[in-house]
């Protein structure tokens, strides 16, 4: 049997090294919003024959947008296809925009799916996704604290799954503030339904180990908590293991080979896969362990357990 809550501290820090430069490019750049969360246009171009990106972004300039985001298609059906985000433009100054590329390209364009998005639309957008995952984080807690009712102190079980949750979505999010900064990655509605997603299974991660460690308790297999948990997530390991690998190759097929219009959406799921099952197994159960064993003064020096671990020292 590995003893893998013993090492949770390694654990926190390998979690730390993760989420803490995310945070900061977040803090620093944010995420970089695509037309669903801003106001602006956004087109698809085929050329015939095809044109180089960089010839794109001059004709672009010249054509008055010197500040268009411009992305290629590698992959999918879509291969070759230039996906353009615009400030707000008509129909008609679309169709503007396409002579003068013709014409500087020297190259046939044919434009699709031309998307505008009002700056209300947008605001609501991103407003209703911050509910959403506030009402969802909300309602995990409460209706682990009732389904854990018969252990003791439920509420503590809801609260480290939604902490676990957190780390997962800090992961996801934070990484793809990196790639918006480096590589011009944007985020739209199929990223939020993708954060949404990576919630759900990492929660449903969580239970499966939970459920578990009530099971034992319950049965007595041990009276030492940590030693029912490190048991515990043993049992579960390699069932978690390979319910995960087997996620893990449908969506790495879907990331090669599927369409640019759901690449980052495969994404997602692929790092929540992967940071969801490692949540579930190594940080979850061991924050358990942590507060059952009142370690919070690890983290916070000043808290209640370190003064009372003080005056304990004093008395003796």
């Amino acid at each position: 049997m590995i003893n893998i809550i013993s090492k949770r501290y390694w654990f926190f820090l390998i979690s730390a090294i993760v989420i803490i430069p995310g945070i900061i490019s977040l803090i620093a750049f944010g995420l970089k919003p695509s037309t669903d969360f801003q106001q602006g246009s956004s087109v698809t171009i085929s050329f015939s024959p095809q044109v180089e990106e960089s010839a794109l972004r001059q004709a672009m300039t010249s054509a008055g947008y010197p500040n268009a985001t411009i992305q290629l298609a590698s992959t999918g059906i879509s291969a070759g296809n230039y996906f353009v985000n615009l400030p707000n433009i008509s129909s008609a100054q679309e169709t503007t925009l396409m002579d003068s590329l013709k014409t500087s390209l020297n190259s046939t364009p044919t434009a699709s799916d031309f998307v505008t998005t009002s700056a209300a639309v947008a605001a609501q957008t991103v407003r209703y996704a911050i509910i959403a995952v506030i009402v969802a984080a909300i309602c995990i807690m409460v209706y682990i604290a009732w389904a854990f009712r018969r252990v003791p102190r439920p509420f503590r079980w809801g609260v480290c799954a939604i902490i676990a949750l957190l780390h997962d979505l800090l992961v996801v999010i934070g990484i793809f503030s990196i790639l918006g900064r480096l590589l011009n990655v944007q985020v739209g509605s199929l990223f939020i339904t993708g954060v949404l997603t990576v919630a759900g299974y990492s929660v449903h991660d969580t239970i499966v180990v939970f459920d578990r460690i009530r099971e034992n308790m319950l049965k007595g297999t041990n009276k030492d908590f940590e030693k029912t948990v490190d048991f515990s997530v043993n049992e579960t390991f390699v069932r978690s293991l390979n319910t995960s690998l087997t996620v893990l190759f449908v969506l790495l097929a879907l990331f090669l080979i599927g369409g640019t219009t759901i690449h980052y959406f495969v994404l997602v799921l692929l790092i929540g896969v992967i940071t969801g099952t490692y949540s579930s197994i190594c940080n979850a159960s061991a924050l358990l362990v942590v507060w059952e064993n009142n370690e919070w003064r690890r983290f916070i020096p000043w808290s209640g357990a370190s003064k009372n671990k003080n005056t304990e020292t004093k008395t003796v």
